[in-house]
């Protein structure tokens, strides 16, 4: 029994990722085809892809949004793990990183399910609830940019339906939230955004140390 977390060294990490994963082949390439990237630290950790894998077959998740795409490899976690009835709305504003998506989707047999909206994404979800889309979604996953996430939660929220799920991605950034000394500007948005939705009572929550932090939600 223990009170806190285990300290993921290494070789934990590696245990871990051995008994854990269930790999699919084109979620591996995808990861290997990001580590190349300048920018690869943005794609989450194969562990925490299996994990939104995990829920959205719990939740029986068919209609899903997500913020944020970067090379598609959450949007490709999720797409495996819904039904051949499923999409996924999947919003970003980069054409550069998001043709690196469109090919491992294709790849996976699963573009049919992703609806790529290249477009801010407040747009895109203002457009989803005007088209009257509101409490029609059953799972969420954020991770853009950090200033902008207490925009994304409240559409989100508004599309999400009852117990419906959403997940925010980077919210213990590394342990910068928890350094009053750190004041870049993502850093103070994460923790407002921390701070909110620990309030908020619309919300259940969960704050899990996987990857950078992610939080979990589940509307009331």
């Amino acid at each position: 029994m223990s009170s806190r977390t285990i300290n993921l060294t290494e070789s934990v990490q590696d245990y871990l990722i051995a008994h854990t994963l269930r790999d699919h082949p084109v979620l591996a390439e995808l990861r290997q085809a990001t580590a190349s990237l300048e920018m690869a630290r943005m794609q989450i950790s194969p562990e925490q892809g299996q994990f939104m894998q995990f829920m959205a077959r719990a939740i029986g998740a068919k209609r899903c949004i997500e913020v944020g795409v970067f090379t598609g490899y959450s949007a490709l976690a999720v797409a495996l793990a819904i039904p051949d009835s499923g999409k996924i709305v999947a919003c970003d504003v980069s054409e550069e990183w998001t043709a690196i998506a469109r090919k491992h989707w294709e790849k996976a047999g699963v573009a049919g399910k992703i609806d790529l909206r290249l477009a801010p994404a407040t747009q895109t979800l203002d457009a989803l609830l005007a088209a009257g889309g509101a409490a029609t979604y059953d799972f969420v996953f954020i991770d853009a940019d950090k200033g902008a996430y207490l925009d994304y939660f409240e559409r989100c929220l508004k599309l999400l339906r009852l117990n419906g799920i959403m997940l925010v991605d980077n919210t213990l950034w590394s342990g910068r939230v928890a350094d009053p000394t750190n004041n870049d500007p993502d850093t103070v948005a994460l923790r407002k955004f921390n701070d909110f939705v620990h309030k908020d009572e619309r919300v259940g929550i969960a704050m899990l140390p996987i990857g950078y932090g992610l939080t979990l939600l589940r509307k009331r």
